[in-house]
């Protein structure tokens, strides 16, 4: 059985370096990581609105404990993600992914409000390019263009080897700039090796 992102990518996803391949392969797995959140002053009382929806994080932080799990339930995969901050504070940012025509997915914050990106592979990194937000309105999916939101989305996912990889969210507006960021390094993990073939990383525990 292909994965979402298998399925999306085609032929391309052969040219995807391991790492890659074990975060988005087929069935249920979870990333261990640290991720780095930034943001402009005046982007948090946006940011702590859109926490009401389900999206996004509002608060700043480097070096964060950060798991990423992810299951498959029928024609979704949702994504369930735990960031640990120094105080001890957890944010929990979930979302689902759905398919979206040839070459594109959506992701979905809640069940109305989403984004819908293409994904493509360029010299063994795994790119992103927003398309346009999306609310979703019974059978309906209506878009709505980036510029009238947050603004144009990129990401970046690269292997640094076999086993872990880097990646880099970006929102940025054409009028207010970057508005938003989050990067960070994870181990994708192995369904088949089991915890004690993984090597402890920082941040496993959260």
């Amino acid at each position: 059985m292909k994965s979402l992102m298998q399925q999306t990518l085609g032929a391309d996803w052969d040219r995807l370096p391991p790492a890659l391949q074990a975060h988005y392969r087929c069935g249920t797995n979870t990333d261990f990581g640290h991720l780095d959140i930034e943001f402009p002053r005046f982007m948090w009382p946006l940011l702590l609105l859109l926490r009401l929806v389900g999206a996004l994080v509002h608060r700043r932080g480097r070096g964060l404990a950060t798991r990423v799990e992810k299951q498959v339930v029928g024609e979704r995969q949702y994504w369930r993600r735990r960031i640990v901050f120094p105080d001890g504070r957890l944010i929990r940012f979930n979302s689902f992914w759905v398919a979206a025509g040839p070459g594109q997915v959506i992701e979905y914050v809640n069940p109305v409000c989403g984004l819908q990106m293409a994904p493509y592979v360029e010299d063994g990194r795994l790119h992103y390019r927003g398309v346009h937000f999306v609310v979703k309105l019974g059978p309906l999916v209506l878009p709505i263009p980036e510029w009238l939101l947050l603004g144009h989305t990129t990401i970046v996912e690269a292997a640094i080897d076999e086993c872990h990889f880097a990646m880099d969210f970006r929102l940025t507006h054409p009028l207010f700039g970057e508005v938003f960021r989050y990067a960070g390094v994870f181990e994708a993990d192995w369904p088949e090796a089991g915890p004690a073939l993984n090597p402890a990383v920082p941040g496993r525990s959260v």
